[in-house]
């Protein structure tokens, strides 16, 4: 799902004389028993179709509850669904446990999953992560531009707590998937105004909003009504937005904050000798990339992929993870993830991603056959995010490897970056990140890579890539899927689709107040975070 980053504003923080005691939350971190946990503005209005980033993500997340939900570990569990049957992986039976309502007390049924879907796949509607329901039956219909029908015709209500789905071939991952927070129920109200909706969400989940102060926090209450798997542990959550790392950093060392899902990069090599058995070191599914518009000068077609393959081998990866992460970040050796099922650091092409000067020099000079480079490159990334020193360092790689002139460009917030990148005005290469929504390798391949996904950044385009990663779904087996897999990622190194870096080992840390831990994904298990 979610673009990873920190966004936004901490008003305290920018009164602050220094990255000193920045108190964003009143007295101590749980002064009105509330856990305060760092956060940052999210993109956009909280609708869970239109939620691509891990700031509203992780605050939706909490708000709605869908079929299943996924635990600490990754593991899958029904949360909604009283069953999900199929025979075949392509025709699903989905049935609806009773008595589930919203928070305005109307019921959650059948329908509520299946209009929210529809929404959500509809092309008018510019939903962001529109591209998780193309498995389904009536996808192309609905996606195209203008769309030639309204419903997907693959979703069928049978009655108030059943419903049908229909794939348009077998799929390995789609019941995995009805845990992500684009197939969560929408209730009769969202439709009257949709963007006023996301401002005050009505949810079916664990928590419902309270207050939503843009740019300096959201507030989450536990929900009475919510009879999941996934109850609250606590009395409510404060998600206080930080213009900082270091900012919220030394909010949790002063006592104000409870939660920190990133340790900023100057405190990696003495934050475990700083807080002892409150540091947290857990390994996740998040990557980090840098992307190329595919109307950059000097980066389309051929010359496109030498430049990108020459930059790639520019970057010395395992200087950067040891010198500014100190173990906290790898060196990326796919398009995914390691800890994900079915990863292989062996690839065809994986030579690509190591440092190589002399080899870059050597294509850098090819592409100039093609075109003679002209201007230097820009890297894009958001100020607010702790980038500053990662892309600094990949900028000197660059310029010092292919000796041209190579530097970061700050935008102030993520929420500017990411406006400019999905409206295809950003104009030069950018850092942008992906973080797993439910442990599969499909995730993070469909959504990027994938034609006509609306998640797909750089505009990536390859038919063989799509027939590969759609075979993989349909493969019988786990390990025909991943074969398939890895002939579609060795496709994406053929191409340098973008230039994957790192992936991320969680640097986290909580309070001496609190019991939490951090997820498979990198955030922490909001749910069970408890006071001592």
């Amino acid at each position: 799902m979610k673009r990873r980053t920190l966004t936004a504003l901490c008003f305290a923080a920018l009164l602050a004389a220094g990255p000193a005691l920045a108190g964003c939350s009143s007295g101590d971190g749980g002064g009105d028993d509330m856990i305060v946990v760092n956060a940052g503005e999210p993109q956009n209005p909280l609708v869970p179709t239109n939620t691509n980033e891990n700031q509203g993500g992780r605050v939706v997340d909490r708000l709605f509850a869908g079929l299943k939900y996924y635990d600490v570990d990754g593991k899958a569990y029904n949360e909604l669904a009283q069953s999900i049957e199929s025979s075949d992986r392509q025709h699903y039976k989905i049935t609806l446990k009773p008595d589930w309502t919203f928070t305005d007390g109307t019921a959650v049924t059948a329908k509520s999953f299946v209009d929210a879907w529809n929404y959500g796949a509809l092309a008018t509607n510019g939903q962001l992560s529109n591209w998780v329901f193309s498995p389904i039956v009536g996808y192309d219909d609905v996606s195209a531009n203008p769309p030639k029908a309204q419903t997907m015709s693959g979703l069928k209500v049978v009655d108030d707590h059943t419903f049908t789905v229909d794939l348009t071939q077998p799929s390995m991952d789609f019941e995995l998937s009805l845990g992500f927070s684009p197939f969560y129920p929408l209730p009769e109200v969202a439709y009257k105004d949709m963007k006023a909706f996301g401002e005050h969400p009505v949810g079916n989940g664990p928590y419902e909003l309270t207050t939503w102060e843009h740019n300096v926090k959201i507030e989450v209450k536990p929900n009475p009504g919510y009879h999941g798997g996934r109850p609250a542990k606590n009395k409510g959550l404060r998600f206080q937005m930080y213009q900082t790392f270091e900012t919220a950093y030394a909010d949790l060392l002063a006592g104000h904050l409870d939660a920190l899902d990133t340790v900023p990069d100057g405190s990696l090599a003495l934050y475990k000798k700083e807080l002892g058995d409150r540091a947290i070191d857990h390994p996740t599914a998040q990557n980090l990339h840098i992307g190329f518009p595919k109307d950059l000068p000097h980066f389309g077609g051929a010359e496109g992929v030498l430049r990108r393959k020459a930059i790639s081998m520019s970057i010395n990866r395992e200087q950067i993870c040891a010198n500014i992460f100190h173990g906290a970040r790898l060196p990326a050796r796919d398009f995914t993830a390691s800890t994900l099922p079915g990863f292989r650091g062996d690839l065809p092409g994986v030579q690509w991603l190591a440092y190589n000067p002399d080899e870059a020099k050597k294509l850098w000079a090819q592409a100039d056959t093609m075109s003679p480079w002209s201007g230097g490159l820009q890297i894009a990334y958001n100020s607010d995010g702790g980038h500053q020193a990662v892309i600094e360092a990949i900028a000197n790689s660059v310029k010092n490897t292919l000796g041209i002139s190579a530097e970061p460009f700050p935008y102030p917030t993520f929420k500017n970056l990411r406006d400019e990148i999905t409206h295809r005005t950003v104009g030069k290469a950018f850092r942008y990140a992906w973080q797993g929504d439910y442990p599969s390798m499909f995730e993070f391949l469909t959504s990027q890579y994938l034609s006509g996904s609306e998640t797909n950044d750089i505009d990536y385009a390859n038919p063989e890539f799509d027939r590969l990663l759609k075979a993989a779904l349909a493969a019988p087996s786990p390990d025909q899927a991943w074969s398939l897999l890895a002939q579609a990622q060795t496709l994406l190194l053929a191409d340098m689709a973008d230039v994957p870096v790192l992936e991320y080992n969680a640097a986290s840390a909580r309070s001496d107040r609190v019991k939490a831990q951090v997820t498979w994904a990198g955030l922490f298990d909001f749910e069970n975070i408890e006071k001592k």
